[in-house]
């Protein structure tokens, strides 16, 4: 059983929402979760389920995307160990607005709802985070209505490689290695698009230069051409003769 604890407490200390607390207060929080690992591909929680947790990612890599009624995916990110997911109906109540699929094994810890509230009126530093949280991703759902509405296919390409490259670590100057190269179905799942458009538009920033594959990596030759293309300024794609 100490065992036990102790494992609860350090896979605890490491989530972004509960840094800072003390190890008396870890381990009763991870007293009041429940602890299940999960394999690549599993889905952990469904859009408009009835589960109402608050999940810790303790290992492993999660994507929350949602799909259409005819079955089209669109991805809207991905969180690894140290984040958590379902604030929104923990706060709430109501049925999960997306899905969550596992992109590696891993482990959750699941706190249900009227503990999470709790912790929220307890830990003001908690609830802080949770406000800071839900005002980014309110923003960042209003730059994604934006620019769905607003931009291009190939706007919208070059602006998630832009995401990509800047969460690279080592990004600097001109140049920038992302590594690995992105799945095509994955960049088109991400821009609400078709992979054979994304294959298209990567295609054309490859023949132009901006672009380059480089074994298991794809490196931006210039971060600032890549920028100002997202930005919707008129450049050809095709090299000049000289």
């Amino acid at each position: 059983m100490a065992s036990s604890m102790q494992t609860s407490s350090l896979g605890l200390r490491q989530i972004d929402l509960l840094q800072g607390l003390d190890t008396a207060r870890l381990d009763a929080i991870g007293r009041q979760c429940a602890w299940r690992p999960y394999e690549a591909g599993q889905r952990l929680v469904g859009r408009e389920d009835g589960d109402r947790d608050l999940h810790f990612i303790i290992a492993g890599t999660v994507r929350v995307t949602t799909y259409s009624s005819a079955g089209r995916e669109t991805s809207f990110r991905e969180l690894a160990a140290g984040t958590s997911f379902g604030e929104l109906a923990a706060i709430d109540g109501r049925p999960r607005s997306a899905d969550v699929v596992a992109l590696t094994p891993g482990l959750l810890a699941s706190m249900p709802p009227a503990a999470f509230r709790e912790l929220l009126r307890q830990e003001w530093i908690v609830n802080e985070r949770v406000l800071v949280r839900l005002a980014d991703l309110a923003r960042g759902l209003v730059d994604r209505v934006l620019e769905l509405s607003t931009l291009s296919v190939q706007q919208r390409v070059c602006m998630e490689l832009l995401r990509i490259a800047r969460s690279s670590e080592g990004a600097a100057g001109r140049e920038l290695r992302i590594e690995p190269v992105p799945k095509h179905v994955e960049l088109a799942n991400r821009v609400s698009t078709y992979r054979e458009q994304v294959t298209r538009e990567l295609s054309a920033l490859a023949k132009a230069g901006v672009l380059v594959r480089d074994g298991g990596a794809l490196v931006v030759r210039d971060l600032l051409r890549l920028q100002r293309m997202a930005e919707g300024a008129r450049e050809p794609l095709a090299k000049s003769g000289a």
